[in-house]
């Protein structure tokens, strides 16, 4: 309680009462009594629970409080270091040792108290009598290795082991070396020496001396560590390459990849930690002998192996280029992809997520390389998807199964598009499985790689995709948010493949469309949504299918603008009507507005482009406006001769502004908390597929290289038209500034405003 009430400050009531509760808290450190002592050697007695909450409490003041704490450190410090001289083994107290092991951690690297721990002798003690018993590898350790080893790797990869005594050991080394890393290291030297040499006397019986000493170096060598990058900072003191060829190398070369699992985990976890310091030639000896270790039967083991064989291949080296090539790594391509796929039929990791993600990367690094393999690795793959489809339960595994299966298709089909039959073969029975029996978590996934197959085709929609077609409409999909993403690319995919298809076969689909247009564009959190769908539609489907609903698409956001706009809503209706402009034309576009309401075009250009255009995001959504803007201007009849000509500079100075100045990104104050108000109960995330990515696509890169000079030669179209005209309007209203730019443009174009 007092931590918590602590935390942010310290309350006066604490300062003036200081005496009392330090006082209290050091009686209560070294109270011994029977009583509350428990026979229990797992279970943290009460006693414990007191004793480590109040080291706990001494860290936050010796951390936050140091000027009011100081008269009481060294007693704290004492009682504390006698705590830990005296505790035993046992499980129970893992929790005090830890808390107590974490207070003199954050003493010992505060400058003013660093006075406390410069003795030589004090520096041995410490290493001697607290550090070192408890680096130890004990018998709940080696329990958890071999029974609970999912819960092992957790602690030990991935950080949660905030509360071991072994990590608090290593915290403490890590303080002391702040100041004292030189004798530091030297004690520590003599005892990994001292431990690998009793290991060296009789290994099977002292293996657990060779574990500490290898967890020593670890902690004396790491200074700074990130998940990504593993060490980012090392101890200058310690020759890591050497202790890697002498005592790790070793172990991973014997044959017997059973033997000894501690030490192999040990040996897989050092290079995977130091793989920036460990040169790359070194790297790569290990590489064979990681895949070796991908059929050790312990579960941390190969787990291990993969994980390591995983950061390798994502090291970047020079020119952010992956360290290790896809031509380095050839020689070992099929005894890699087997040993991989055979782990995942060991005991205990048939959805080893490690695994998996290993699969992905290697994959992703060896690219054609793996071409030869694709008919055997996608049988496996579609196996194991329909096997864990029964019963999705660990959501990393499957997310780096859908990836692979991604891979596989890019890969195979950017050799040879043609392959994708192959692959529409191997999965869709599966995915119709999955469809049928509404497997939630995998939906979102079969939507995309079903886009992916979908867009490699180029010509036609086959038949298979088309008998689907009428099921994506189903109001019953739109209701799970996290399928709207991956449900909305798959029909932008049928728009862009095979929208004649569409318009005459599936003619009555079309008021489908628009009716799932119409519920995304109601949402503020899925509106972005209905515009891709929406501007698919309006540029591929033929016009004459579309006709008869254009009024109606615009009525509706007309309505949501006028109910509730958002700065996302008006940037997409933006990118939205400037592209209808470019399909349909400009006098279209005003006749349209016009046509709902007298006027009304002029108003949209008032109210909405001419102010807002800047706040457009992104280089194809910018390119879209401002072709379509430039059409508005030069194509667009009643721009010159009518109650809209006083709008034609104030126009072309917000497109001069969306070329040349920095975008707005501000957002009003009361959109930062816009409810995601449809998103009823729990819904599964939508998870995206980095390698289902689909390309950025830009409807106007055939018509427009560069819009500028694009403006530049439509302004002196329009000059020939009506001369003079063009010039004076833009000499009498256009900023000193915008005409500079516009002058910038006519020149790299070679035309001039007549």
């Amino acid at each position: 309680m007092l931590s918590n009430l602590n935390f942010q400050d310290l309350p006066e009531f604490f300062e003036d009462n200081m005496e009392t509760w330090m006082n209290n808290f050091h009686t209560l450190l070294t109270l011994d009594n029977k009583l509350l002592q428990t026979d229990d050697e797992e279970e943290a007695g009460l006693l414990e629970l007191l004793k480590s909450q109040i080291c706990d409490n001494a860290a936050l003041y010796a951390q936050k409080y140091d000027e009011e704490f100081q008269r009481y450190l060294p007693r704290f410090v004492t009682a504390i270091w006698n705590l830990l001289v005296t505790t035993g083994q046992e499980v129970k107290y893992d929790l005090l040792v830890s808390n107590a092991i974490q207070f003199l951690a954050s003493v010992c690297e505060r400058p003013h108290y660093k006075n406390l721990f410069e003795d030589q002798n004090t520096l041995t003690s410490i290493c001697e009598k607290v550090i070192v018993p408890n680096m130890e590898f004990r018998a709940a350790d080696e329990e958890a290795f071999e029974d609970n080893s999912e819960e092992y790797i957790r602690r030990d990869l991935e950080g949660s082991d905030i509360d071991t005594r072994r990590r608090a050991a290593c915290d403490l080394v890590r303080g002391l070396c702040k100041f004292f890393e030189g004798p530091v290291t030297g004690i520590f030297s003599g005892y990994v020496n001292s431990m690998l040499q009793e290991y060296a006397k009789n290994p099977s019986v002292n293996w657990k001396h060779k574990d500490a000493a290898i967890y020593l170096v670890t902690s004396l060598a790491s200074k700074a560590q990130t998940q990504k990058h593993g060490i980012t900072q090392a101890n200058e003191l310690v020759n890591l390459t050497e202790f890697f060829v002498n005592h790790i190398l070793p172990d991973l070369k014997s044959a017997n990849v059973n033997e000894f699992p501690v030490l192999k985990a040990d040996g897989i976890k050092y290079i995977m930690i130091f793989r920036n310091q460990v040169p790359k030639e070194h790297l790569l000896v290990s590489i064979p002998l990681l895949i070796n270790h991908l059929q050790a039967e312990s579960i941390v083991v190969h787990t291990y192996a993969a994980h390591a064989l995983e950061r390798l291949f994502t090291r970047r080296g020079p020119n952010n280029a992956t360290l290790f090539t896809a031509a380095e790594i050839a020689p070992f391509v099929e005894i890699l992809l087997t040993n991989l796929f055979k782990a995942l039929t060991l005991p205990g990791s048939s959805e080893n997520e490690y695994i998996m993600k290993a699969i992905m990367r290697s994959f992703s690094l060896l690219q054609e390389a793996i071409i030869p393999y694709i008919p055997t690795l996608i049988t496996q793959l579609t196996q194991k998807l329909l096997a864990v489809s029964k019963n999705p339960s660990k959501p990393h595994f499957n997310h780096y199964m859908f990836e692979a299966i991604c891979l596989s298709i890019r890969i195979t089909c950017k050799a040879n598009p043609a392959a994708v039959v192959n692959f529409e073969e191997a999965l869709f029975l599966v995915f119709t499985e999955i469809l049928q029996n509404d497997v939630q978590e995998f939906i979102p996934y079969v939507f995309q790689v079903m886009s992916l197959l979908l867009e490699t085709h180029k010509n036609d929609i086959p038949s298979s995709y088309m008998a689907l077609f009428p099921h994506l409409l189903q109001p019953v999909l739109w209701e799970r948010t996290g399928n709207i993403p991956a449900l909305v690319r798959l029909l932008q995919a049928f728009l862009e493949r095979g929208s004649n298809t569409i318009a005459s076969a599936a003619a009555d689909k079309i008021p489908g469309l628009l009716g799932v247009f119409q519920k995304l564009i109601a949402s503020k959190a899925n509106d972005h949504q209905g515009f891709y769908l929406l501007n698919s539609i309006i540029e591929h489907m033929p016009p004459e299918s579309v006709d008869q609903y254009r009024k109606q698409i615009f009525i509706l956001l007309f309505q949501r603008l006028q109910n509730s706009k958002t700065t996302k809503f008006i940037k997409s209706f933006l990118v939205f009507i400037n592209l209808y402009c470019i399909k349909y034309g400009a006098l279209a576009l005003q006749e349209i507005f016009d046509g709902i309401q007298p006027k009304m075009f002029g108003m949209v250009l008032e109210k909405i482009i001419i102010p807002e255009i800047q706040k457009v995001s992104g280089n194809v959504e910018k390119k879209i406006c401002a072709v379509g803007i430039t059409k508005l201007l030069t194509e667009c009849p009643p721009m010159m001769d009518t109650e809209y000509t006083k709008l034609w500079t104030p126009l072309l100075q917000s497109l001069i502004g969306l070329f040349e100045l920095p975008e707005d990104d501000t957002i009003p104050d009361e959109e930062h908390f816009i409810d995601i108000e449809d998103t009823p109960g729990y819904q599964t995330a939508f998870s995206q597929l980095a390698f289902a990515g689909k390309k950025e696509h830009d409807p106007v890169g055939q018509m427009v290289n560069n819009p500028k000079i694009h403006l530049a030669q439509s302004l002196h179209k329009l000059s020939t038209a009506c001369p003079g005209r063009v010039p004076s309007m833009v000499s009498t209203s256009l900023n000193a500034e915008a005409l500079q730019y516009l002058q910038g443009y006519l020149q790299a174009a070679s035309v001039t405003l007549l």
